[in-house]
């Protein structure tokens, strides 16, 4: 059996950037930059009044001044040069005029006709935003590989970006393996579940980003698995399976990814998840999963999305581990290491009651998982490996 991070670090290496594409603004989010994004302008373009209140150019007397006002200027219009001696009546984000230094904000002056009279002086540059003060024309704004957020589309929309090249999103075929399984809403029969597996990855796949070509249930014979195999082989950047994948006489995962292709990769040294299967069908590469919820899950996160960051074109990263203190104790050595599901409380990590696989519920209460080895031993407040959730779940 290979470890973990060896296999992990293998299938995410055979992964292949997919082609980019462009696309609008408006159709960007949550996709994956495949090239650099500099800001095409300075934003703001002109310096603008961050109040409403008049520009003037602050005069050589002490305040108050009373000044004539010589034009009004809202936002979206250009102003005339100041006149000297005069104040410009002026709207937020309207833009300054040549030869203002300062606007006083509305509060702080009193009105008089055609006049204004400034209590209290605005020191030089108060309440402008300058030109380029968020940005700078040629200054880096996103680098490739970043997924897009609505943070991201605004400021490219501020600095005149109106389309972004991106990676093709993956298509994907999700199979899952086992005659037992049925769709919720169903009576169940005898002997049946409820398919959760497909529901679950389905989830993290779109998230994401992934397109889901194909969703089928396979039931356990072994020439219906080989047709649908190679039927999502010739429609998908990447087949993702659940179930069959084990020893038993009704797994034909193994038997047909053989058959049709080739194995790189069956069982993993680890906890939940030992029965992972790496292959191709042709150039389809297919990541065959544990049936149990938990494995296939921990099996997802562990090793369906770094292949998928590697179709986006991302560099290969570690897992993040940061070190928590254990809340519990390890006194038998476990013979494969762990992925133990827990939840830091009061600065320590506390496991969940029930470790097996079967468990789903278990990991909606964790907030991460911790990395247990083999052959080891742990006592309270020993540090542990410990792998956030959050962190996990989002590309």
């Amino acid at each position: 059996m290979m470890d973990v991070f060896t296999a992990r670090a293998m299938i995410a290496g055979k992964a292949q950037a997919l082609p980019q594409e462009s696309v609008p603004l408006a159709q960007a989010l949550g996709r994956i930059l495949a090239a650099d994004i500099t800001a095409r302008i300075d934003v703001p373009p002109a310096a603008n009044s961050a109040m409403d209140g008049y520009a003037l150019q602050i005069p050589d007397t002490a305040a108050p001044w009373r000044l004539p006002v010589s034009q009004v200027i809202a936002a979206g219009r250009a102003p005339s040069p100041l006149q000297l001696g005069t104040a410009a009546r002026i709207f937020t984000g309207g833009e300054i005029p040549a030869g203002a230094n300062a606007v006083a904000i509305q509060e702080e002056c009193e009105r008089d006709g055609d006049q204004v009279i400034v209590l209290i002086a605005p020191a030089v540059g108060e309440n402008i935003r300058p030109r380029g003060q968020d940005l700078q024309a040629g200054q880096l704004v996103a680098t490739t590989g970043t997924r897009l957020t609505a943070l991201h589309l605004g400021l490219l929309a501020s600095c005149g970006v109106d389309a972004v090249e991106v990676r093709r999103r993956p298509r994907v075929a999700l199979l899952s393996s086992g005659s037992e399984l049925v769709e919720p809403g169903r009576p169940l029969q005898p002997g049946q579940i409820y398919n959760s597996n497909l529901h679950l990855l389905r989830g993290l796949l779109q998230d994401w980003g992934c397109e889901l070509v194909q969703e089928t249930c396979v039931a356990d014979d072994l020439e219906q698995t080989r047709a649908i195999l190679k039927a999502s082989a010739e429609r998908a950047d990447l087949i993702i399976s659940t179930g069959g994948v084990s020893v038993g006489d009704a797994d034909h995962l193994k038997a047909a990814i053989s058959s049709l292709g080739e194995l790189d990769l069956w069982k993993v040294n680890m906890k939940p998840g030992k029965p992972l299967a790496f292959g191709r069908l042709g150039t389809t590469p297919i990541l065959a999963l544990p049936g149990n919820p938990v494995s296939a899950f921990t099996t997802a996160i562990l090793f369906v999305k770094p292949f998928i960051e590697g179709l986006y074109g991302r560099p290969y990263q570690e897992l993040p581990f940061q070190n928590l203190p254990a809340g519990f104790a390890i006194h038998q050595p476990r013979r494969r290491p762990e992925f133990m599901r827990v939840r830091a409380e009061n600065g320590r990590l506390q496991p969940f009651a029930n470790q097996s696989s079967g468990v789903l519920s278990s990991l909606l209460w964790a907030d991460g998982l911790a990395w247990i080895a083999a052959d080891s031993t742990l006592a309270e407040g020993n540090p542990v490996p410990y792998l956030p959730m959050q962190t996990l779940l989002t590309l």
